[in-house]
């Protein structure tokens, strides 16, 4: 690792085909997914690693700015062979550096590597603590889409296969886009849906900025269930490299009476097949034991389609500034108590 060579990152076609020739990148550590965080005017970290010409790791970063300081955070990243412990360590101590350069309290990392004992001995040997909060997913539901759509259905519930019957027989037409326009609809939705469940809605400006940046190299489509002119429910999809994502989903009163969100899961999950997907990732799940999370219910539902429980190793801090890292760690915990997350 001598001759280890480090740049900030400028071309989007290498940087991407280095993240999509490993199995468990998704949009995460996307190119696009930053060229988001640009729009909205964050700064950027995107960084590099060449061993004689040969791309051997690299990480994206964004830097968030709170009244408690500034952080960078590094979700799903970084992206490497795990196993080359000289080349994780390089890796982090350039994570330091520009978390230093960055004036950052500390760098939040949640690497996309499965929980381990092995895995946290790592962090803990990279001087790495575990985060208060987390940042992204820790708990997904994933399907295998290797799988037939015959088999997935076998390892279904009742339940999910008698309510995608059910969606199927009320005459549903499921529409797609990748035109950002379509995102006005969706943040309509979406307004309401956060009523009935209790949640803070994303803005407008935030989700429509989000589907831009992936629509422009065609990675993201929204699906529109309708029965008789009226808007059931929309999934907003990602789909990069080995992995799609259910990224965002809203449903109106009539979709839940018409059970809409299966048809829009198969049809997304056809579409990925078609781009040679190997995973479909429906995200966040809480334990079964999680019964007064808030998430329980909609858990229950992911369940429902058989998917694979898998774990990421959770976020961990790399502390730089011990005191403003201690305001943050305070008010973290408090927050997530409240929010019951």
């Amino acid at each position: 690792m001598s001759d280890l060579r480090i740049e900030d990152a400028k071309n989007r076609e290498e940087w991407d085909g280095f993240v999509k020739s490993h199995e468990e990148s998704n949009f995460l550590q996307s190119w696009d997914f930053y060229e988001f965080h640009t729009s909205r005017g964050k700064k950027v970290v995107r960084r590099i690693f060449y061993n004689d010409e040969k791309i051997v790791a690299v990480y994206a970063g964004v830097v968030e700015t709170a009244k408690r300081g500034t952080y960078m955070a590094i979700a799903g990243g970084p992206i490497l062979d795990w196993s080359d412990k000289a080349l994780v360590k390089k890796v982090f101590a350039d994570i330091k550096d520009e978390g230093n350069k960055s004036h950052s309290a500390f760098v939040r990392v949640r690497p996309q590597l499965l929980l381990s004992d092995k895995s946290l001995k790592l962090m803990n040997e990279l001087g790495l603590k575990k985060a208060p909060m987390y940042l992204s997913v820790e708990y997904a539901g994933v399907l295998d889409l290797r799988k037939s759509e015959e088999e997935i259905l076998a390892g279904a519930s009742q339940g999910f296969r008698r309510k995608l019957r059910k969606a199927e027989k009320a005459e549903i037409t499921v529409e797609t886009t990748n035109d950002p326009k379509i995102v006005k609809t969706f943040y309509e939705l979406e307004v309401k849906h956060a009523k009935r469940q209790g949640f803070v809605a994303f803005s407008e400006s935030f989700l429509t900025k989000q589907f831009e940046a992936f629509s422009k190299n065609d990675e993201v489509l929204m699906y529109t269930a309708k029965k008789d002119g009226n808007i059931l429910a929309q999934n907003f999809m990602i789909f990069y490299g080995p992995e799609a994502s259910y990224h965002y989903g809203v449903s109106s009163d009539l979709g839940t009476k018409y059970s809409a969100a299966p048809l829009l899961h198969m049809e997304a999950m056809r579409e990925a097949r078609k781009r040679g997907i190997i995973r479909y990732n429906l995200w966040g799940i809480v334990g079964l034991d999680e019964t007064k999370h808030r998430f329980y219910g909609v858990s229950e539902f992911k369940r429902s389609f058989g998917c694979e429980e898998l774990k990421y190793t959770p976020a961990h801090d790399l502390i730089l500034k011990p005191a403003k890292y201690h305001l943050t760690k305070i008010v973290e915990t408090a927050r997530k108590k409240i929010r019951h997350v």
